[in-house]
């Protein structure tokens, strides 16, 4: 049995998530829009609880078509609010669409989310020994998605994210998964300079 992190435990859910999931890097807007949308929902609550309703998550909010999310109304948000397969949190659900329209803003900057977020890269693979809730550059990315209207995106909401998406590689040194995370890093951020 491979070596990995300890956080995933003995839950098969979690186990299956850090496996294939944690930390792979990605500049798919869907795939970020759907790590920030979750980490914000989890605030307060445990991973395993979102991990559990990641399928309500998809259902209600569209496959995670920001275009779509834009243009939920306030009647679909009572019914959101009903919905069992999601958090019904309303402030939570509101930031889903307040985020759809930031997303929408950036495209229309000639942005995406991926150049916002991947700009708070750390270049290195080193591993990290004192792994913390919130860095310099979670507080940072925090400070510009708020201003640029996100919701729900604090610090903590923010380290948690890049953990999620590869922006950090926070696999433990021996855990499988670091060296295979660190090359994907390698050469999204090689391609990423090269464009």
């Amino acid at each position: 049995m491979p070596e990995r992190c300890q956080w995933p435990g003995d839950d098969p859910d979690e186990v299956a998530y850090h496996d294939s999931e944690w930390g792979v890097p990605t500049r798919d807007e869907s795939v970020l829009f759907e790590a920030l949308i979750l980490e914000g929902a989890q605030a307060g609550l445990s991973w395993h609880t979102i991990l559990l309703r990641r399928d309500g998550y998809r259902r209600a909010f569209l496959d995670w078509d920001v275009e779509a999310i834009a243009e939920i109304d306030e009647s679909r948000v009572d019914a959101l609010v009903q919905d069992e397969g999601i958090i019904r949190h309303r402030g939570k659900i509101e930031s889903t669409i307040a985020n759809a329209n930031a997303t929408l803003l950036l495209r229309r900057q000639g942005l995406s989310l991926a150049d916002v977020v991947w700009a708070y890269a750390d270049p290195s693979n080193e591993p990290r020994t004192d792994i913390q809730a919130q860095t310099d550059e979670s507080r940072a990315m925090s400070r510009e998605l708020k201003r640029r209207g996100f919701r729900f995106v604090g610090p903590t909401t923010c380290y948690a994210f890049m953990q999620a998406v590869g922006i950090v590689n926070d696999h433990a040194a021996a855990c499988f998964r670091f060296p295979e995370i660190a090359r994907m890093r390698d050469r999204l951020l090689s391609e990423r300079s090269d464009t």
